[in-house]
């Protein structure tokens, strides 16, 4: 019945051999991988630049002002007053903005502020 294929207890119980031990080193290299991943992605997660803030009238005047002078001074160089686009959308320009024009961080949320407003 078993045609001449028998295998010992220590080879069928994967005790044995040079294969298993890569194989059990790539499932533990893999669970580590999986679980550095679970703990990276548990992480809290700070405010991006599409999430409304919240600020008090005074601030926000403050960042409005600051915003439309940023705004002046790094983009009215080739572009006109701010169109009305929905936030999210301004915020994809902004970013894609900042890489070009070189726009530091401070910059880009003031004047996403002012263009959002």
């Amino acid at each position: 019945m078993d045609r001449g294929r028998r295998l010992s207890f220590c080879r069928a119980a994967g005790t044995g051999g040079p294969a298993m031990k890569y194989k059990s080193l790539a499932i533990i290299w893999l669970l580590a991988l999986i679980s550095a991943i679970g703990v990276a992605d548990s992480a809290p997660r700070t405010r991006t630049a599409t999430e409304p803030a919240v600020y008090s009238p005074a601030e926000a005047d403050t960042m409005r002002l600051e915003g439309e002078k940023r705004f002046r001074a790094n983009c009215n160089r080739c572009h006109a007053a701010p169109h009305k686009f929905p936030p999210r959308m301004m915020a994809t320009i902004v970013r894609h903005m900042r890489v070009r024009a070189t726009i530091t961080d401070e910059d880009m949320r003031y004047i996403l502020y002012y263009m959002t407003q």
